[in-house]
């Protein structure tokens, strides 16, 4: 399952099942789970865990050391779930002592061609970054977000769950979930109805998000009040989940 031209240290840790292509260089700290495939000319540097049924393809570089000028080679880690898939030429940085000390990938995940996600950022689940997405350090991307091509994502900002980025977009502040945003800055443009209808929300809880969109967006209230108004808009999962990406933030939120 290993091919005879790649180069696993004998440290790695792989399950027997791992499939290894030629000219492949695998370090030690790094440990494959069952099913995973790892193409030809592929760099994987640890400590580094990759979980089950992972596929990464050729010219990716996963679990390199941060560029981060604050990096001193302290063993930092990268964490990266089940049923991911990795295309050609992503990089993915290990994290850094002077924040969460570790990278985080869920599972589920589509990573097109030469994607980046920099040091201590924590990825969640069912995401997907095309081509030439790019986040820098300590950025948060929640569960099924997707960031369009050539999207760039500045340092500490977090995009909530089911939040849709544009192509070419530059976000310099947080996207609350489920919204739509495009331009550069990034601007909030709509919520995302059609990812919201392909995942199984209710148009009722569709109606409801996108009302208290509108009372972010239209009202021209202070935080503390869109925030309020909104908590009066009910217990629904998908309201709730809007209001807390608004509580969380910390840079603030795209207007």
């Amino acid at each position: 399952m290993i091919h005879p031209q790649a180069i696993v240290d004998p440290a790695a840790e792989l399950h027997p099942s791992v499939q290894v292509g030629p000219f492949t260089t695998i370090g030690p700290g790094v440990k494959i789970g069952a099913d995973s495939v790892v193409g030809s000319h592929v760099v994987l540097k640890g400590p580094t865990e990759i979980g089950a049924n992972n596929k990464i393809f050729q010219f990716a570089s996963v679990g390199e050391d941060t560029p981060d000028l604050k990096y001193r080679g302290e063993p930092t880690r990268l964490l990266i779930g089940d049923n991911n898939v990795i295309r050609e030429g992503v990089t993915i940085h290990r994290g850094t002592v002077q924040d969460r000390g570790e990278t985080v990938i869920g599972s589920d995940n589509l990573l097109m061609a030469y994607v980046h996600i920099g040091h201590d950022c924590v990825v969640g689940n069912h995401t997907i970054f095309v081509n030439n997405a790019s986040i820098s350090g300590h950025v948060v991307v929640d569960d099924w977000a997707i960031l369009s091509g050539y999207s760039l994502v500045h340092q500490y900002v977090q995009i909530g769950g089911h939040a849709f980025v544009g192509p070419g977009s530059f976000l310099y502040h947080d996207v609350p979930a489920f919204v739509t945003a495009t331009g550069s800055p990034a601007e909030p443009r709509t919520i995302n109805r059609e990812g919201m209808k392909r995942r199984g929300f209710t148009a009722e809880q569709v109606a409801l998000v996108n009302k208290a969109y509108k009372i972010v967006y239209r009202r021209g209230l202070t935080m503390d009040e869109a925030q309020q108004q909104i908590g009066a808009l009910g217990d629904d999962p998908a309201t709730a989940q809007f209001l807390a990406s608004l509580v969380r933030s910390s840079r603030g939120i795209i207007r």
